[in-house]
C-alpha cells in the first residue's frame, strides 16, 4: 500500500513543480508602456493610444510630459468622472516630474492632468488591469 501512495503523489509533486516554475515567469512578464508612445501624456491619449492593449497588475506605465505645462494625478473613479483632484483623499496622488512611473494595480486605475481645463479637454486615462 505504501508503494501505491507514493505513485499517487507523483502527479501532485509534478503539478507543484510546474507551478513553481511558472510563477517567476508570470512575475517577469510585466510590461512597461510609454503612455502615448512618442506623443507622450497628452490630450486624447485615451482614444488614440489605449485601443487594443490589455493590461495586467504589475505592468508599468511611464508618463512623459512637459512638467511646466502638465502634471499627473492618480485618483479614484469619482475624481476621474468629475475631472476634479480631491482635496483630501488617500486614493489620490499628484506627480510633477515629467517622467512619472506608475505600477498598475489590479482593477481600475484612473489618471488625469490636474491643470485647469486639461482633463475636461480629454487629458485623462482609465485603465483596467487584470
Amino acid at each position: 500500500m505504501a508503494a501505491g501512495q507514493g505513485r499517487g503523489g507523483a502527479p501532485l509533486v509534478a503539478g507543484l513543480l510546474l507551478l513553481c516554475l511558472l510563477l517567476p515567469a508570470t512575475a517577469a512578464a510585466a510590461k512597461t508602456y510609454i503612455v502615448g508612445d512618442a506623443a507622450g501624456w497628452s490630450k486624447n491619449v485615451e482614444a488614440s493610444w489605449l485601443g487594443g492593449k490589455t493590461f495586467y497588475a504589475g505592468d508599468v506605465l511611464v508618463f512623459k510630459y512637459d512638467k511646466e505645462r502638465h502634471d499627473l494625478v492618480m485618483l479614484g473613479a469619482k475624481g476621474y468622472r468629475r475631472c476634479q483632484v480631491p482635496r483630501r483623499s488617500t486614493k489620490s496622488r499628484v506627480m510633477r516630474t515629467g517622467n512619472d512611473v506608475v505600477t498598475l494595480r489590479r482593477g481600475n486605475n484612473y489618471f488625469i492632468c490636474g491643470q485647469p481645463g486639461h482633463c475636461k479637454n480629454n487629458m485623462k486615462l482609465a485603465i483596467k488591469a487584470w
